[in-house]
């Protein structure tokens, strides 16, 4: 679970990890081999180097020639020599240790069979050697460049400036691989969303291309399929109107009162329906995104409430403005109102800015739906109970119509009990 959320959401991210981590771990298994080998065997040649030449100056000194041995250490093997008589190993540090430099050094001397003492603190500085002659000390302060190479770290170093730079390159071609994905995504979002989206333009790796190709097909279709749909639901709705304002005349001449009751009554539901289906239609029709208020749509659709058949409680936590549809915004939240409308006294309002944008709260204490319906409600042409809907004139499309909307908008709408013992109907917009 740890290791999941350490990996990158991106395509991008993942994809220089892929690239960038066996580079990571070549560098790392390269340096320990090196560490392990060349820089072991370097440190042990160097050393024994160091302490041939140290062993000369001994032997000197021990055949009384002090000064030469002093003058050869100088200007030959770049130490600097300093012999004091009756004077004993004093430890310089015990902070001595510098991994295998240390250790190597630590054998070569050993072989000089004579107590001993160095100190690798100060290796910018030199290192300093302390060696027992009988009663006389001999100090040795070494150049580093005797004792150390640079040259290995740098080898080191270019290896890390190449993965740096290989990094660079990766990121910048990987970044330009992946624009046309990133395309993808943005436009497929907006087709998604309900909004007309531009065609694709094909390029980048075949992969993608073909990618590009298939969704451009795909929006086409679909575009050509919404149309369809759009036309026929229009010309029906207008083919069936004219009959049934004939209807309606002849329903008015008719003496039975009881009939022609019963008659407008079914030519009223009629009608309600094929204004569902043009209300239907018309969410799909184009709108320009305006700036707007939502507390003010709200207020606006409940100045036409009848205050003595529902009681209305707006609550306004915030003041919320967005931008969006107008018409399709009021369309989809009336809907809803109208729903609790038909079968509630009591309807409560809740508008609320929350991290997630706008959440707009609907609650009645109307008879409300079952759990198991809260899904299908938002169905197209779906009823709970056909006998009642006909009284109330439903035509099964409001919530459908109204998800829409808000999905349209890059929002939600979720239904739940309501603590007043109806509906409770949740809509969550994006600022």
């Amino acid at each position: 679970m740890i290791f999941k959320k350490l990996i990158p959401s991106s395509l991008l991210g993942r994809s220089i990890i892929i690239i960038f981590v066996p580079i990571i771990l070549l560098v790392i298994l390269t340096s320990f081999v090196f560490y392990q080998t060349s820089w072991n065997i370097l440190s042990k040649r160097l050393t024994q180097s160091v302490v041939a030449d140290i062993n000369v100056v001994v032997k000197l000194i021990n055949q009384n020639l002090k000064n030469e041995a002093i003058q050869i250490a100088k200007n030959d093997f770049k130490m600097n020599v300093k012999y004091e008589l009756n004077k004993k190993i004093t430890p310089l540090s015990s902070e001595n240790t510098r991994g295998i430099l240390s250790k190597r050094l630590n054998q070569s001397l050993e072989e000089l069979k004579k107590p001993f003492f160095y100190d690798l603190k100060n290796l910018n500085e030199g290192a300093t050697i302390a060696i027992q002659l009988n009663n006389d000390l001999l100090t040795i302060n070494v150049h580093k460049d005797r004792l150390y190479s640079g040259s290995a770290f740098v080898f080191l170093l270019w290896m890390l400036f190449a993965s740096l730079i290989l990094l660079f390159f990766s990121y910048f071609f990987m970044n330009k691989q992946l624009r046309p994905l990133k395309r993808l995504a943005i436009i497929t979002e907006t087709f998604g969303r309900g909004l007309d989206a531009p065609v694709l333009k094909s390029s980048g790796a075949l992969e993608i291309r073909q990618t590009a190709n298939a969704f451009n097909q795909m929006r086409t279709r679909i575009k050509r399929f919404l149309k369809q749909r759009t036309d026929m639901l229009a010309g029906v709705s207008h083919d069936l109107r004219t009959p049934l304002t004939r209807m309606k005349l002849q329903v008015s001449l008719l003496k039975d009162e009881k009939a022609k009751s019963e008659l407008e009554l079914d030519i009223s539901e009629m009608t309600a329906m094929l204004d569902s289906y043009v209300s239907f239609v018309r969410t799909e029709a184009p709108e320009p995104i305006e700036n707007l208020s939502i507390n003010e749509i709200i207020k606006d659709i409940f100045k036409n409430i009848n205050k003595e058949k529902c009681k209305f409680n707006l609550i306004e936590n915030n003041y919320i403005k967005t931008s969006g549809r107008p018409i399709q915004i009021k369309r989809a939240l009336q809907n809803i109102i109208d729903n609790s409308l038909r079968y509630s006294s009591i309807i409560k309002v809740s508008i609320s800015l929350i991290d997630q944008g706008c959440e707009l709260i609907f609650e009645d204490n109307g008879p409300g739906i079952p759990v198991k319906n809260f899904e299908d409600v938002f169905k197209p042409f779906f009823t709970l109970d056909p006998s009642r809907n006909k009284l109330k004139g439903e035509s099964g499309l409001g919530l459908s119509i109204s998800r829409d909307i808000v999905r349209s908008h890059g929002g939600e709408i979720k239904l739940s009990k309501s603590e007043l013992g109806g509906l409770k109907s949740t809509i969550l917009l994006p600022i």
